[in-house]
């Protein structure tokens, strides 16, 4: 289950202090421009060691592109991609590896596989994510044909919610900050956690624009069933809301419902998407992650004895998930919305002749 897709389908592999992280892009149609600037910018923006609000380790993030593309234009072959890891500090794990870091996937990974790497939690590592993005940047590639675009910012933190949101000041916001007026009080949150040997959760708005009407597959691969399931398979993320989400409970259905005019929707309670299927209208998912499970603070636990214990963890971790967090979100609307949108050829017979001039 390390694949993810129909038609555009992508494949990671790689542990946090492996040789190396990255990917296999299935389905990617031949002929499209492969901008590798735009693929590094991209992994920049979740690259770790950039300020004190995330880990202090260093890693360049460098992507190379091993297959599918010749001359700068994709083959239709597998697209591989790989990031070599420079950085890592094993040692740093060694006092723990017989623990159950709590919080943490060592717990569930000793008793599903009995036996796991706990340097840096292998596999269930967020730094896994780096795959995902550049994945997601040829998404993004793709997407932009079709005049789609894509972004996320920080929409909460610590429970300091944002009341202007402004996707282009978060692009430049050290924490992927949506608004500019909270961003001081939710840094100090982060700043104030991490001083305490704590860390701080919060939320991420992800937006798609410019996605026409018509993606997704009723009644078992729904856009917004294959989004949350997208946001949920991000390290961290433990709920998801479409639209107006958990509020369109407490509404009464005249309150909910978007009406329509002959110029669109009144209103965007839905999030862009009604029965499974896109509207036209933009596509808006929030995501809420957990903070950070490793913390400096004495906890306790049991190794894989069974012995209680008290451990006190090391390392570099971030204090605050979301901020990168949100560029793994964005990664994964992009991914979901491609896949649909090759799902979405051969809906109607009439579009399938046309596009092979039948």
């Amino acid at each position: 289950m390390n694949s993810f897709g129909q038609r555009f389908r992508f494949t990671t592999f790689g542990e946090s202090h492996g040789k190396a992280i990255g990917c296999v892009l299935d389905g990617v149609p031949a002929g499209l421009k492969i901008d590798e600037e735009f693929i590094q910018s991209e992994l920049d923006r979740r690259r770790p060691g950039q300020n004190k609000f995330t880990t202090q380790r260093k890693e360049s993030d460098k992507v190379e592109i091993l297959s599918g593309v010749f001359e700068g234009i994709s083959t239709g072959t597998p697209i591989a991609m790989v990031i070599f890891n420079k950085d890592q500090k094993s040692k740093d794990y060694s006092a723990i590896k017989d623990l159950f870091r709590p919080g943490h996937a060592d717990y569930t990974y000793h008793h599903k596989y009995g036996i796991r790497d706990y340097r840096g939690g292998g596999r269930s590592s967020a730094r896994e994510t780096a795959a995902r993005v550049a994945a997601g940047a040829v998404a993004k590639l793709l997407l932009k044909e079709f005049g789609i675009k894509v972004e996320a910012g920080v929409v909460e933190v610590a429970g300091i919610e944002a009341t202007n949101y402004d996707f282009e000041y978060a692009r430049s916001s050290e924490i992927f900050a949506l608004d500019s007026d909270m961003e001081p009080r939710q840094k100090e949150a982060i700043l104030a956690a991490k001083e305490a040997h704590d860390s701080v959760g919060g939320a991420v708005l992800v937006r798609a624009k410019g996605v026409p009407t018509g993606l997704g597959e009723p009644v078992y691969y729904k856009l917004d069933a294959v989004l949350a399931e997208a946001m949920m398979s991000i390290n961290a993320a433990k709920a998801v809301e479409i639209g107006a989400g958990a509020a369109s409970a407490r509404m009464r259905g005249s309150q909910n419902n978007d009406q329509i005019t002959k110029e669109g929707f009144i209103s965007n309670n839905a999030g862009g998407i009604l029965g499974g299927i896109s509207n036209g209208e933009d596509i808006l998912v929030k995501v809420y992650f957990k903070p950070t499970p490793s913390i400096f603070q004495p906890q306790r636990s049991i190794d894989m004895y069974g012995n209680e214990v008290e451990l006190s963890l090391k390392g570099r971790h971030d204090p605050f998930v979301a901020a990168r967090g949100s560029v793994v979100a964005e990664a994964m609307m992009a991914l979901v919305l491609a896949d649909m949108l090759l799902l979405g050829t051969t809906a109607r017979l009439d579009r399938l002749k046309k596009a092979y001039n039948a």
